[in-house]
């Protein structure tokens, strides 16, 4: 999706094009780049590691520990509260990582994030295709389709694989409606969460659907395992926040008309550089892919899938099989004979399954 024009909304105000001069129109891209890398690494935030953790906790305070859907969520939210200490000691703390490379301070941080997690944490909303619906990007009523789009082509073939299992799994234990409604700890469950953990947009109590119950689950796997890593973990080192039009701070005020000669004074300097490279590097896990901690190893527990019973071994080897394939499609996309790769002059690869932490990696 290419801009038409990018509006700076401070100072004059002024409206770029890709009809303005050269450096007029890379400086509009780095000035909405940053303004991209900042809100991704924030509204996800609220978007990934609140939401999962409010419904994982109001689990954890109404089922016991022998209930066969708390053990599937534990695995889903494996190391998932890390990112508190850490964040706190490193990142969001006074002249920390954050104030050391972003625009705006880490209380600017934790205001923003306050501020979105009404819309960015809504539950059911946010589900994959209906929140791109809702933002007119699929199934639009107005304007034409999007010609490309690589985060819903690639999270339309991960999506279903992950709901397979899943649905495997919770079938195994309800094979009716009836037989869910008659789990008291799984309707307290629904109803802490309505209740005291206040998850916005939550599926009411009582739950009366198994099919609901899969919906639940498939989105915090979805949050934790492919949603988290698009904005953060390695995706801005290789490509969001990559140098130099992908600054984290513009170091010059935006300027008060076009015909800007010298973009080096709006960019980080050698040493700013290497501190932002630096931080965004430190979310890479490549090593998570020799220690089998990938999307595609996101149910291979044997603890996990000796609770799920036989059905569950068996559908997670058709998840594997499945993951592995679209792993085989996403590593080898190329440049066409355009020079594009899905309509990009990048190549895309942030949701590879064989790559990708099955978690909340920080």
């Amino acid at each position: 999706m290419l801009p038409l024009a990018i509006k700076t909304n401070v100072g004059s105000d002024l409206i770029y094009t890709p009809l303005d001069e050269e450096n007029d129109w890379l400086l509009a891209k780095a000035m909405f780049n940053q303004n991209d890398l900042f809100h991704g690494q924030f509204y996800h935030l609220a978007n990934s590691h609140a939401v999962a953790e409010i419904v994982h906790q109001a689990a954890l305070r109404t089922m016991s520990g022998n209930h066969p859907i708390l053990a599937l969520l534990d695995r889903l939210m494996y190391q998932a509260y890390a990112i508190r200490p850490v964040g706190e000691a490193v990142l969001f703390n006074e002249g920390g990582f954050f104030d050391q490379s972003f625009t705006i301070n880490n209380h600017g941080v934790r205001q923003f994030a306050t501020e979105f997690y009404p819309i960015a944490g809504a539950f059911r909303s946010n589900y994959f295709e209906e929140d791109l619906r809702r933002r007119g990007l699929i199934n639009s009523t107005y304007g034409p389709d999007l010609p490309h789009f690589p985060f819903y082509e690639d999270g339309s073939r991960i999506l279903p694989v992950i709901r397979r299992f899943v649905q495997s799994f919770v079938n195994a234990y309800y094979e009716t409606d009836a037989m869910l409604a008659l789990d008291w700890e799984i309707q307290a469950w629904i109803k802490e969460a309505n209740g005291p953990a206040m998850v916005i947009d939550f599926p009411a109590a009582p739950l009366e659907r198994v099919g609901t119950l899969v919906d639940i689950i498939t989105h915090i796997a979805w949050l934790g395992g492919v949603s988290h890593h698009v904005l953060n973990s390695g995706e801005p080192v290789a490509t969001s926040g990559v140098l130099p039009l992908h600054p984290a701070a513009l170091y010059a005020p935006p300027p008060e008309q076009k015909g800007v000669k010298d973009l080096l004074r709006f960019l980080p300097d050698e040493q700013k550089s290497v501190e932002q490279i630096a931080l965004l590097a430190r979310f890479n896990r490549p090593q998570l892919v020799q220690s089998q901690e990938t999307l595609l190893h996101m149910f291979n527990d044997e603890t996990l899938l000796e609770r799920g019973r036989r059905e569950a071994v068996f559908a997670n080897e058709r998840f594997m099989m499945d993951m592995r394939e679209i792993s085989e499609e996403i590593s080898g996309k190329s440049f066409g004979e355009d020079g594009l790769c899905q309509g990009m002059p990048i190549v895309w690869k942030a949701m590879d399954p064989a790559q990708i932490p099955f978690f909340l990696s920080v």
